[in-house]
């Protein structure tokens, strides 16, 4: 639920092609991008004018040509008095006309054989590129073979077959056939026709023939198909629009509403996808398919075709069909009814892309869990109410009738017009709605309470207005006059009344005023459905841990201002490839599958973000015209470690309920707790300890941690940590048994990278040891887990006019990091720009000297060393041979009863132990291993790394100078210091230029000014 309303707040308003696209009804107007041999083709739009090739079937009109490969499209400068959308793949022949001088023109020759003439008034040489890119466009389909495909295609469409038969058919024959309309339409020999048909061909279609003149319409539809081409090919002149709002013929319907809605474009470009999609998901149980065994029955109980197993079977392969290839959708309520109305005049592939057309692109949101395109027309819808009929809207006030609640059926799925009125006026008004758009809704709506206004106005409360609304739908068929003494007056229908109305004295009702009135008030229910998904979040959670429901509000914040942040991608099965946003999983709960909102790692970055202080970068950023905080999102092993380790489920993904319940096995820890949970997140292979490789990732977190706090207190602290940490492994590792000997050629055995290492016990000391750290996970480490409010991006506001639109396309957050941008080079160019970091804990705000290390090791740990640990001592151990720092050499190990010679200094610049002599292979110290040579080398190599030696140590005072061996060794041991200061300088650049560097260098000679 969160991820589907987190698209309602990353919702972008169509820019000009997409307008476009779905202007012309085109397949991609989702903004889906094309496949890769049209993506790579330029789309154009040039001036013309288009004429009919049969002279003086229709007039010329002057409008706009666009090549969208692989579609070329016209619409006239009104955009409704003439338009076509046709495939590429139906234009047989393209031929430059040989007009007079200045005259560009172009014939084209259609699939069905329509000539029709464009001539292009825009200046030559774009009439000349426009030729080029539709040449190259042609040759793009040819070689995809989609001229060959139309052929097959087109014969599924009934109208060919009308078309055909249309010359020798007379009209009674067609009268008579139309009388037989509840029989089986079959061909000459008894076979099914291979055109599409829906159940009204075996169960008869709603309504009388004769009383709705079938046979006029069919003769009407045939003559206009001959001359302006049909199915891929259709011109639509404003006689179309006209015989449409007359009604369309039953055999013809469902043909008709494909092709006026462009799912007739979809259905050529995916053959086969439908029953691709059934056998693919054979079998398949999930909660969408429960929910439509549940509505199946309830859909048109009262037509025949769905009291028989073969409707109701056909209407669950479409629905089903819709709910796979729509996962994030699935089912939802209402959906059967408009499935069940469409399939009585559609094929069942017809019905499936219908359906697609009308949820994702002529209805959009109305099928959706959250139905906040129906929550939203019905604002629009009140709206309307308010302006066009300010006296009906003024009383509903007053008696507080609920508009948005009474209607609310008027905006599901069309449901008032198919439930409520007679099928036969449904149809009629769905038919205008194919035709001229969504706008038909707002407008039968809007003339349904002009010519009931008198009696709405006398309504008291909700119920009387349904009431009376239901008497009206009952009464479409009654003459809207019957008083009057004209007869023609009196054959007028409440129903044809109820057209006239909406289309003459609601024309100010267009498309453009709709889109505004959506823009007006997009803000406020997206903000009502973020408060609704939150509750129901919130309440479905199996456990709230130790966290109140605010405390879990604020995850929630999190966790969506999350989802909205990172782009977003839906799965219906498994994982298979990651996606980089929210995903909406489907999990199985026994043998049903559920669909459930969770987030993958890039995600969880995200979230983590808004919870923890130290999984993001907050830089206080000083320039000359702002001060401000900037937030970023931190990439570091640790947080990927802990994604991790909280997917216990190892999917790849965490849910809410994860999220919360993970937060509470760290926010409520102890001291103990947090050195255990810490240890655990560190611990790969679960085995109860830390390897070295472990070991150092472990500290290699906690200075990710640290990273921006003031002072060296805890680096100092994680320097003393690895310290012991190593010494008290080295000095707990077990001893080797073969013999006493390391190896056989002496070298020392070497640990392994996953061997264990250091155990929670040992861990947990040597964090105990360092007050620091101790601090640090007593009370700094849980206070890192802030929960606090999240602001999220603020939402359009509902206030309209010129002004109020400049304000929201220039304050976008684009335009905001170009603002900030361009301040920080300013303060960069002027001397006024300064970051600071904000330190995640806080705890030190001066800087503080580290401590300095004291040995954890007790002299009965020291006796158990292992063998290793002497070995390791037995070589030279260079502490910082870099930069001169002396190294401390031991060349061997004092025998038992031998003193042991301090260290002394050599000229080299190391610390040495004097030799002893050495043991043989027979000897018994050799074959019986005794712990004091051990222990005393260890207290000798602990000596030395007490405090790492510097070259001002061995400095002298001015009465020892005599003491040194010759002014050689002072000048070399001058040489090694400077090289230590030398290093230094690089190392610490000091941030001058060459230039500056040139500039301070005269100053120190410069005369001063007299």
């Amino acid at each position: 639920m969160a991820a589907i309303a987190s698209q309602l707040r990353n919702y972008k308003e169509p820019g000009k092609e997409q307008l476009t696209h779905l202007f012309f009804a085109l397949p991609n107007a989702d903004g889906r991008p094309l496949d890769e041999p049209h993506a790579n083709l330029e789309s154009l739009d040039i001036n013309a004018v288009l004429s009919l090739g049969a002279p003086g079937q229709e007039d010329s009109y002057a409008g706009k040509l666009y090549l969208l490969p692989p579609f070329l499209t016209f619409a006239s400068l009104d955009r409704k008095s003439a338009r076509f959308s046709i495939p590429l793949a139906a234009i047989r022949r393209v031929e430059k006309l040989n007009a007079r001088a200045g005259i560009y023109a172009l014939s084209f020759t259609l699939w069905h054989g329509t000539k029709i003439i464009v001539q292009l008034t825009s200046l030559r040489p774009t009439a000349d590129l426009f030729c080029t890119l539709l040449k190259e466009a042609l040759k793009v389909e040819l070689s995809k073979g989609q001229m060959k495909a139309l052929k097959t295609f087109v014969k599924t469409c009934h109208s060919e077959s009308l078309v055909a038969s249309s010359a020798s058919m007379s009209a009674s024959m067609i009268k008579e056939q139309d009388q037989d309309e509840g029989k089986d339409t079959k061909t000459t020999d008894g076979s099914q026709p291979v055109y599409h048909t829906g159940l009204g061909h075996r169960f008869k279609f709603p309504g009388d023939p004769k009383k709705l003149r079938e046979a006029s319409k069919i003769k009407l539809w045939t003559q206009y198909l001959e001359t302006h081409g049909r199915n891929l090919t259709l011109l639509r002149y404003p006689q179309c629009t006209r015989l449409v709002q007359v009604g369309l013929p039953n055999r013809l319907r469902g043909e008709m509403w494909e092709t006026l809605s462009g799912s007739v474009y979809l259905r050529f470009a995916n053959p086969g996808v439908y029953q691709q999609i059934l056998d693919q998901n054979k079998g398949r149980t999930t909660t969408s398919t429960e929910e439509i065994e549940k509505d199946l029955h309830r859909s048109l109980p009262e037509y025949s075709a769905y009291q028989n197993p073969e409707g109701i079977d056909a209407l669950r392969r479409v629905l089903q069909a819709y709910s796979f290839k729509n996962p994030e959708t699935g089912y939802c309520q209402a959906m059967n009814i408009l499935a069940a109305a469409i399939l009585i005049y559609t094929s069942e592939e017809q019905g499936f892309w219908l359906l697609q057309v009308i949820c994702d692109r002529l209805l959009p949101g109305y099928y959706s869990p959250s139905m906040h395109g129906t929550l939203l027309d019905q604002r629009v819808f009140e709206s309307l109410v308010q302006r066009c009929l300010p006296t009906i809207h003024e009383h509903f006030q007053e008696v507080d009738v609920q508009l948005s609640v009474a209607s609310l059926p008027w905006f599901l799925s069309l449901q008032v017009f198919i439930n409520s009125m007679p099928m036969v006026f449904a149809f009629r008004i769905i038919d205008c709605f194919f035709c001229m758009g969504p706008k038909v809704l707002f407008q039968v709506a809007v003339a349904i309470l002009k010519i009931n206004g008198e009696a709405l106005l006398q309504i008291q409360d909700d119920g009387g207005f349904i009431h009376l609304m239901r008497d009206y739908f009952s009464s479409l068929g009654n003459s809207a006059h019957p008083d009057s003494p004209d007869p023609r007056a009196r054959a007028i229908t409440r129903f044809q009344e109820l057209l006239l109305i909406s289309f003459r004295e609601f024309v100010v009702i267009t498309d453009e005023s709709i889109q505004a009135e959506r823009r007006k008030h997009r803000g406020e229910i997206v903000h009502n459905i973020e408060s609704f998904s939150k509750r129901a979040a919130i309440r479905n959670l199996k456990s709230l841990e130790r966290f109140s429901k605010e405390q879990v509000g604020l995850i929630y914040d999190a966790w969506y201002n999350a989802i909205c942040a990172v782009p977003q991608g839906v799965k219906d099965r498994g994982m298979g490839g990651r996606e980089a946003g929210a995903l909406l999983i489907v999990t199985k709960d026994g043998q049903e599958e559920k669909p459930e909102t969770r987030i993958g790692l890039p995600t969880f970055r995200k979230f983590i973000s808004e919870i923890v202080t130290w999984a993001r970068d907050d830089k206080i950023v000083h320039n000359a015209f702002q001060t401000r905080v900037d937030r970023e999102i931190v990439e570091h092993e640790f947080i990927d470690r802990l994604f991790a380790f909280w997917d216990t489920s190892y999917r790849g993904s965490l849910s809410f309920q994860d999220l919360v319940s993970r937060l509470d096995g760290v926010m409520f820890n102890d001291l103990m707790d947090n050195i255990e949970w810490f240890f655990n997140i560190h611990d790969k292979n679960k085995d109860g300890f830390l390897s070295k490789d472990e070991v150092l990732t472990l500290s290699e977190s906690m200075l990710f941690i640290f990273r921006h706090e003031i002072g060296d207190a805890y680096l100092g602290a994680i320097s003393r940590f690895m310290s012991n940490a190593f010494e008290y492994g080295d000095a707990l590792l077990p001893e080797t048994t073969s013999g006493g000997s390391p190896d056989s050629d002496g070298t020392p055995p070497q640990i392994e990278s996953n061997q264990p290492y250091l155990n929670l016990a040992t861990f947990r000391m040597v964090v105990l040891a360092d007050e620091v750290l101790e601090s640090f996970f007593d009370q700094d480490f849980s206070g890192t887990f802030r929960l606090e409010p999240t602001p999220l991006d603020e939402l359009p506001t509902s206030s309209s006019g010129f002004l109020s639109g400049m304000w929201s396309t220039i304050a976008t957050n684009d335009n905001k990091k170009i603002f900030h941008k361009l301040s920080d080079e300013v303060g960069r160019t002027i001397g006024k720009h300064k970051v600071e970091h904000m330190p995640a804990i806080g705890r030190y705000t001066a800087m503080e000297e580290p401590k300095a290390r004291e040995s954890l090791l007790t002299p009965s740990m020291r006796h158990s060393a292992s063998r290793s640990s002497l070995n390791a001592q037995e070589t030279e151990l260079p502490i910082a041979k870099s930069s001169g720092t002396p190294t401390l050499t031991s060349t061997s190990t004092p025998s038992v009863g031998q003193a042991t010679t301090p260290p002394k200094a050599t000229k080299s610049g190391h610390l040495a132990v004097e030799p002893r002599s050495p043991v043989t292979p027979g000897s018994a110290m050799h074959s019986e291993f005794s712990p004091l040579p051990i222990v005393k080398a260890a207290n000798t190599a602990l000596m030395t790394m007490e405090r790492t030696p510097f070259a001002i140590d061995d400095a002298k005072d001015e009465d020892d100078e005599d003491d040194l061996d010759s002014d050689e060794d002072f000048e070399s041991e001058d040489g090694a210091v400077m090289d230590e200061v030398d290093a230094f300088l690089e190392a610490h650049d000091p941030g001058l230029t060459e230039d500056q560097k040139e500039v301070a260098k005269d100053l120190m000679t410069a005369e001063p000014v007299k």
